[in-house]
């Protein structure tokens, strides 16, 4: 049987704080719903994924979904309810068998929750992901306990819930036709229909996010997994060295810096781009930058430098792997580094795609001692902190 899934995402999520809804904000880099949405997109049992918003939030709509394959969006209505509704009957002429309904705001759902919601709806009209109470609940009058309420029976529901969609959306017709608007959940609206729910486990990680708090939390629970799914770190390290010629500036970390000479060598010569690209190749086993870019070829005459970082960078993406840290370090007489430091590291950050925090730049002489102390070239040396799956 075919199964759509309905993500509601049409509350304003004020509770939250910040600028925006709280689906629209961010974790770990991606907004709230993109987490959600992303979940059923790539799950095979959803052939379709219809997405509700709130009136005015189709700007935010695009901005955090526009590029994913889905259909337009539907604007939702004052309840829950109501938008839920809407939803359903957006999908009626694409004719799902069964339908998921989830909160946009659950951004931890999992392949396997979903799964298990389709797999049991091949023998019951509704279904519905639970975790049994296991806290002592009290009922209170206002900040005073007024009774312990009895715990036996008693589940903490979850999304998504899963329905046959006719009996799902014949239900909702009725609800709304009666005016019964005060249901928390669709669940709820089975129940009140007739329909039959069955429990299945839950998952306590497939919470809803509501608070400031929560956003944080979440933030920091996906960046932390995704640290850890990143276990195998390496650590490559690059040493480059150019002499001095003719010209009147260099290029370094790409930054072009005004000087009496300029530097000889392969591409624009800019040494301390070619160390860190050494570093990074080095980092996967890839072996050098003459490898992947030949000095004998006439291709890299006057090359940007940054075309070989950005190439050692894709192989790393390729891996899924991720840039951790970058550290250079150049030694010279001149020209006088520290005054383009902080440009550099900027350059870097850009090329990489990590943060500037995430690099390390920094100069020294050689107390005139050497050919770097008689000005003759410079040297430059990286090193490069990389993390790929284990």
């Amino acid at each position: 049987m075919s199964a759509a899934a309905v993500i509601v995402a049409a509350g304003a999520g004020v509770r939250a704080g910040g600028e925006r809804p709280k689906q629209y904000q961010a974790i770990a880099g991606k907004p709230v719903l993109r987490h959600t949405v992303e979940a059923f997109l790539g799950h095979p049992g959803i052939a379709d994924v219809q997405v509700v918003i709130g009136e005015d939030h189709q700007a935010l709509y695009d901005e955090a979904l526009g590029d994913l394959p889905l259909p337009r969006p539907v604007t939702g209505g004052a309840t829950r309810q109501v938008s839920v509704a809407r939803g359903l009957d957006a999908l009626r002429g694409r004719k799902p068998d069964l339908v998921l309904i989830h909160d946009g705001a659950r951004p931890f759902v999992s392949a396997s929750v979903i799964s298990h919601v389709i797999a049991h709806l091949d023998r019951h009209a509704a279904v519905i992901p639970a975790l049994a109470v296991t806290d002592t609940l009290k009922r209170a009058k206002g900040n005073v306990v007024a009774d312990t309420v009895d715990r036996t029976g008693l589940w903490a529901v979850q999304t998504p819930q899963g329905f046959r969609f006719e009996a799902i959306t014949q239900a909702h017709a009725r609800a709304g036709a009666a005016a019964e608007q005060d249901f928390s959940d669709d669940a709820s609206i089975a129940e009140w229909a007739g329909i039959e729910v069955a429990l299945i486990p839950g998952a306590p990680d497939n919470t809803k996010v509501t608070s400031a708090d929560d956003i944080s939390a979440a933030d920091l629970r996906l960046r932390r997994n995704a640290l850890l799914a990143l276990g195998d770190i390496r650590v490559g390290q690059g040493f480059d060295v150019h002499a001095f010629g003719p010209g009147d500036y260099v290029t370094l970390c790409g930054v072009r810096i005004a000087h009496d000479r300029g530097l000889s060598g392969h591409s624009d010569a800019d040494a301390p781009l070619h160390a860190l690209t050494d570093a990074l190749l080095g980092s996967i086993g890839e072996g050098d930058i003459g490898v992947h870019f030949p000095p004998s070829d006439a291709r890299w005459r006057g090359a940007d430098s940054a075309i070989f970082l950005k190439h050692a960078a894709g192989l790393i993406a390729a891996r899924n792997g991720i840039i951790a840290n970058a550290d250079l370090t150049i030694v010279c007489e001149a020209p006088k580094i520290s005054p383009y430091v902080v440009q550099m590291r900027r350059r870097i950050a850009e090329i990489l795609k990590v943060a500037p925090d995430r690099i390390g730049v920094k100069a020294t002489t050689s107390e005139t001692m050497g050919f770097t102390g008689r000005g003759e070239g410079l040297v430059a040396m990286a090193t490069a902190t990389v993390r790929l799956p284990g």
